[in-house]
C-alpha cells in the first residue's frame, strides 16, 4: 500500500486560492496591482495580469475592485496616504525645527526609495488627465505642504498663504531631488544626500526668525 499523497499548496494551478481575511486579500491584491502598474502604467496593464501576479482568479479580484479603475485609485489613495503620513510624523515627531527639516526631506528620499516604486504613481502616472487621480494627487501634496505650513506658521507669524507658499517650495525641492538622486544613489548615499537637500533647506527657512527673537520684525 502506497502512502498518502501530500495535499497540493492551495495556490497550485487548478486548485482554489487560499482563503485569507478580507483585509488580507485587499492588500495582496493592491501589492500585485503595484507591481503590474509600476511595470506597464495604467493603459497597458490588465486585470488578468493583476490576477495572476495575486495568484487569484478575475472574479475573487472582482469581489474586491470592480474594476481596473477603481483599482488603481485605491493604490493611488494608499500609496499618497503613506507619504502625507511620514511628513506629518517628520513634523510632529520633534520640536527642533532643524531635525524636522531633515525629517521633511528625508520623508520624500524614503518614498522614492521604497520597495516597488510606488511613488511613480503618485509622480509619473500616465493617467494624471483624470480628474479623480489628480484630486487624490493634489490633496496628498496639498497635506505634505500643509503639515510644514502649520510649523512655519506657528514659528515665524507669517500668514498662511505664505507659509504654504514657502512650505511648498521645501516639497517641491524634496521631492525633485529624491527623484534626480535615485538612479544615482550608488555614487551619493542616501544620508549624504539627505543631509546636502535638508543643508539647502534650512539655510533658507532658518532666516526667518521666530516669534519672540529680538530681531523679528515689526508687522503692522
Amino acid at each position: 500500500m502506497q502512502p498518502p499523497r501530500p495535499p497540493a499548496p492551495l495556490d497550485a494551478p487548478g486548485r482554489r486560492p487560499s482563503r485569507l481575511p478580507r483585509g488580507a486579500r485587499r492588500l495582496q491584491l493592491l501589492r500585485a496591482a503595484q507591481e503590474v502598474f509600476v511595470a506597464q502604467g495604467f493603459h497597458a496593464a490588465a486585470m488578468d495580469d493583476i490576477a495572476v501576479a495575486a495568484g487569484v482568479s478575475k472574479p475573487v479580484l472582482y469581489q474586491h475592485f470592480p474594476g481596473k479603475r477603481e483599482l488603481y485609485l485605491a493604490l493611488l489613495e494608499q500609496q499618497v496616504g503613506e507619504l502625507t503620513e511620514r511628513m506629518r510624523e517628520a513634523m510632529s515627531g520633534t520640536d527642533d525645527n532643524r531635525t524636522r527639516v531633515d525629517g521633511a526631506v528625508g520623508a520624500y528620499f524614503d518614498f522614492v526609495d521604497a520597495d516597488g516604486e510606488a511613488f511613480r504613481l503618485v509622480f509619473e502616472s500616465d493617467l494624471r488627465n483624470d480628474e479623480e487621480v489628480r484630486r487624490i494627487v493634489d490633496e496628498g501634496t496639498r497635506g505634505c505642504v500643509e503639515a510644514i505650513a502649520e510649523v512655519i506658521a506657528a514659528d515665524t507669524g507669517v500668514d498662511q498663504e505664505r507659509a504654504l507658499l514657502l512650505a511648498s517650495g521645501m516639497t517641491g525641492l524634496a521631492e525633485t531631488s529624491a527623484r534626480w538622486w535615485l538612479p544615482r544613489k550608488g555614487t551619493v548615499s542616501r544620508d549624504e544626500a539627505v543631509a546636502l537637500m535638508s543643508s539647502l533647506s534650512w539655510r533658507g527657512i532658518s532666516g526667518f526668525p521666530r516669534l519672540g527673537d529680538a530681531d523679528h520684525p515689526t508687522r503692522s
